[in-house]
């Protein structure tokens, strides 16, 4: 399972190099930029290539960042929502998830930079007044060397067990079950996406002939639906392997509350 080996292997680059991509490589990432946006008819989203890296991370450094801290590139991606709507970020974020994977097959390293709480004053100062509604940016460029003698530091992963369940949040769901569905591969390697801080706040039920996605609510009472187009992309292409041609459609659902916690129904597909 490719797409599961690359998963589980996934890094965010936080290191680059100060080497600006090459005309070539340029076009090539614009190119993808354009093939990406077509795929969903211009509707939802636009990518904007920034290449002043250090003007912004001069402007950004102490504002934003990836768990606080921000990311120093030669150039950053911009992911501008043509509507602030449920549907235009999940599709954003489940095609910026694309687009990080094709740029990690040409070499190059790519990270989420969370801008949400970045003034938009200073937005304005730095990539625009058209790009002041901008939520997050990409880090992009080529991955420094890394020391093979040093260890580094792996984030903890929640189990199959407690991600997934079936017919209702909190009531398990047998591995056997699981095999025999053909899922147990699928949700051992979707377990390594990527999550805002890395909460994992993505819930699966599995009904009859449908799996249901959910986002669990963080501490604060609140949902980033980023996660749930990263988690949507990373599910559909590790179910084409086991041959899911099912789209996800998404849902308009009351909240689900289990014990201490509650969880925003996001999304169901068809197995």
């Amino acid at each position: 399972m490719l797409m599961g080996n690359f998963l589980k292997n996934r890094k965010s680059v936080r290191d680059f190099k100060k080497k600006k991509m090459d005309d070539r490589t340029k076009t090539e990432v614009l190119e993808i930029f354009k093939d990406l946006e077509m795929e969903v008819d211009n509707k939802y989203f636009n990518f904007i290539l920034f290449e002043e890296g250090e003007k912004i991370y001069n402007v950004l450094n102490g504002l934003a960042g990836y768990s606080g801290v921000m990311i120093e590139s030669p150039c950053y991606i911009g992911v501008r929502l043509k509507e602030v709507n449920d549907k235009s970020i999940i599709t954003a974020s489940y095609y910026t998830e694309k687009l990080m994977t094709l740029l990690t097959h040409r070499n190059l390293g790519t990270c989420w930079v969370n801008i949400k709480d970045v003034d938009r004053g200073v937005k304005v100062k730095v990539l625009g007044e058209e790009n002041k509604n901008i939520g997050y940016l990409v880090a992009l460029g080529y991955p420094k060397a890394k020391n093979p003698f040093v260890q580094e530091p792996t984030s903890s992963r929640y189990g199959v067990s407690d991600i997934v369940f079936k017919d209702k949040i909190g009531n398990s769901i047998n591995a056997g079950e699981l095999e025999k569905r053909g899922l147990e591969d699928l949700f051992y390697y979707i377990r390594f996406a990527p999550s805002n801080y890395n909460l994992q706040p993505w819930r699966f039920i599995i009904k009859d002939d449908k799996i249901l996605l959910l986002l669990k609510y963080s501490e604060e009472g609140k949902t980033d639906l980023m996660d749930a187009g990263i988690i949507m992309y990373y599910f559909k292409e590790l179910g084409k392997v086991i041959g899911i041609k099912s789209e996800w459609q998404l849902l308009e659902k009351e909240d689900i509350e289990c014990g201490d916690s509650r969880y925003r129904v996001i999304a169901e597909i068809k197995l």
